[in-house]
C-alpha cells in the first residue's frame, strides 16, 4: 500500500508542477497577477485585426457589388488593396506575441 500511496503523492506533485509551468508560460506569478496587462494587449490585438479583416470584407463587397458597375478598374484596385490587408492583420495580431506571452 505505501508505493500506491507514493504513486498518488508523485501524481500530485506532477500536476502541480504543470499548473505552475502553465501559469508561468502564460506570464503569470501569483494568482490573477499580469492578467489584466495580458488581456488589454490580446484585446488590442483582436480588435485591430477585427478592424482590418473588417475593412477588407467591406472594400471587397462594395467593389464588386457597387462599384463596378460605375468603374470596373476601380473595382479592381480595391480588390487588390483587400488583397493586401490580411497579412498586414496577421503581423498585428502577432505583433511580439513571443516577449509578451512567455516570460520565463
Amino acid at each position: 500500500m505505501a508505493g500506491s500511496q507514493g504513486t498518488c503523492a508523485g501524481r500530485s506533485s506532477q500536476v502541480q508542477r504543470a499548473r505552475t509551468s502553465a501559469r508561468q508560460w502564460r506570464g503569470l506569478r501569483g494568482p490573477g497577477a499580469g492578467r489584466a496587462a495580458y488581456g488589454d494587449i490580446m484585446r488590442r490585438r483582436r480588435v485591430a485585426y477585427g478592424i482590418m479583416m473588417g475593412t477588407c470584407l467591406v472594400l471587397f463587397v462594395l467593389a464588386w457589388s457597387v462599384v463596378r458597375l460605375f468603374s470596373p478598374a476601380a473595382a479592381v484596385a480595391m480588390s487588390v488593396v483587400a488583397m493586401v490587408i490580411p497579412p498586414f492583420a496577421a503581423v498585428v495580431a502577432n505583433w511580439n506575441i513571443d516577449r509578451t506571452d512567455r516570460r520565463d
